[in-house]
């Protein structure tokens, strides 16, 4: 308790009225030492850190849009989406399953797998990632007449890319196995980005040129610093916790768990940045920067949506494992409001100052205004079903969640592919925002289906009368 009473004194008399109540009645988790206090700490230093490194993400890409311009940004932006979607698909799923087996291995005491586990994971992801980076340098040789020429050379510092990213995602997840989150989150959320805008600023007053080659140098600098780093803490973690010995390696156990995980990942995670990427490749430089920027702007709105799925995960498995549909379905009809109602104040906040927030990227940044307003319409559509894909995970119905995320993505791909030529970036944010539609649709229906859950907004979530005897 002398972290609350400290916290207490320092406080001014009419917050500690209000907060010292709070404080206390958390106090369990803030200070107890059983498993259940640990992953709650977790979960608030986790968001913690992603709100500051939305923050700082938001802050580094205004600054590198007004150093470089939105010619020069855009190829930035383009290539690194690339960069940082490859290198944590070539993991295949190796960077969750750590998660996975790792906790298992450490109450069991099996010392000789978590050895084998961590070394293999890092080899593995490591050697994938070089195989798809050497992939990658033989498609500039064979095909490089057929790409614009100021794609090439980032392009070819973005490959050597590939194994830091894909080290420091398995080293993410071995230190998220571990309930390390400082170590597992800030380097990639906090410490890459200052790196990079920091590298960028020395290079640029050291003569650079402010082009989006000089933006893949401080790239590819700050991934390699970031990732050596965190191998060096989370190395030096486990060696503290774990003598040396022999080590037991069961690849093909491993492989099996790593490959569904993939797929799931995989589609949620191509799903996410697809519309860049197919806004790259068609269009010019200049306008995948005004989309970009525009829509990392109203993303801000999804931190509703995380924020609640984060919560609702672990009381959905508990509410499945006790059997009660009925109290399920009340909780989900909760998280549904929960997720509904915040994200259209935050919304509509952020578009209400859109124009100011698009006009610090620069001038020609003010087109994406429209965008904007399209994204939010699809953000919103999601909001109205909630965390529908955790439910349904949670209630054992992964395989149904991979054939959702595949339809979303073919949805948002065909339709950006079919919008994009005939109406630009119009088309791209309505292809996108109509795919999240799908994919609304899709878990609501799936849900309605499986569970018997009327997971809606504006709808009573009590179990559906056909589905009360399953």
């Amino acid at each position: 308790m002398a972290v609350i009473e400290t916290a207490e004194k320092i406080l001014p008399s009419g917050l500690r009225a209000v907060l010292s109540p709070v404080l206390r009645r958390h106090a369990g988790f803030l200070q107890g030492e059983n498993e259940v206090a640990a992953a709650q700490r977790m979960a608030l230093i986790a968001f913690a850190i992603r709100i500051i490194s939305a923050g700082i993400a938001f802050v580094s890409q205004i600054a590198l849009a007004r150093l470089m311009g939105e010619f020069e940004y855009g190829i930035f932006v383009f290539v690194w989406v690339l960069v940082v979607l490859f290198g944590n698909l070539s993991c295949l799923g190796f960077h969750s399953t750590v998660i996975r087996f790792l906790p298992q291995y450490r109450a069991a005491n099996a010392h000789d797998e978590i050895r084998g586990l961590t070394v293999t994971a890092r080899i593995f992801s490591m050697l994938s990632a070089s195989m798809l980076a050497t992939i990658g340098f033989v498609g500039l040789h064979l095909f490089g007449e057929g790409i614009a020429s100021y794609y090439l050379v980032p392009v070819f510092l973005g490959l050597f890319c590939l194994p830091m990213i894909a080290l420091g995602d398995v080293l993410d997840g071995t230190a998220r196995a571990n309930s390390w989150p400082v170590v597992a989150l800030s380097p990639t959320y906090i410490v890459r980005p200052l790196l990079i805008l920091s590298f960028m600023l020395a290079a640029v007053y050291c003569g650079a040129p402010k082009t989006a080659t000089t933006a893949m140098q401080a790239g590819l600098a700050a991934t390699y610093a970031t990732s050596i780093g965190q191998f060096v803490a989370v190395t030096w973690r486990l060696r503290r916790n774990l003598v040396a010995g022999p080590r037991r390696i069961d690849f093909l156990v491993w492989f099996n768990v790593a490959l569904p995980i993939f797929l799931i990942e995989g589609f949620g995670f191509l799903l996410t940045n697809s519309d860049v990427v197919v806004v790259g490749l068609y269009l010019d430089p200049q306008e995948v920067a005004v989309y970009f920027a525009a829509a990392k702007t109203i993303t801000l709105v999804q931190f509703v949506y995380f924020s609640v799925k984060a919560a609702a995960a672990p009381q959905f498995s508990a509410m499945m494992a006790e059997g009660d549909m009925q109290a399920l379905a009340r909780f989900a009809g909760e998280t549904v409001r929960w997720s509904f109602w915040p994200s259209l104040v935050v919304g509509l906040s952020v578009l209400a100052a859109g124009d100011l927030l698009l006009s610090l990227f620069g001038p020609a940044f003010g087109a994406g205004y429209v965008l904007m307003a399209i994204l939010f319409a699809g953000i919103l559509a999601k909001s109205l079903v909630g965390p529908g894909e955790v439910l349904l995970t949670m209630a054992g119905r992964q395989k149904l969640c991979v054939l959702l995320y595949a339809g979303a993505l073919a949805a948002n791909i065909g339709l950006n592919v079919t919008l994009i030529p005939l109406f630009g970036l119009v088309g791209a944010a309505s292809a996108t925002a109509a795919a999240m539609m799908v994919e609304a649709l899709l878990l609501h229906l799936a849900v309605r289906r499986t569970l018997g859950i009327v997971l809606f907004a504006f709808a009573h979530p009590l179990i559906l009368e056909s589905s009360k005897k399953t």
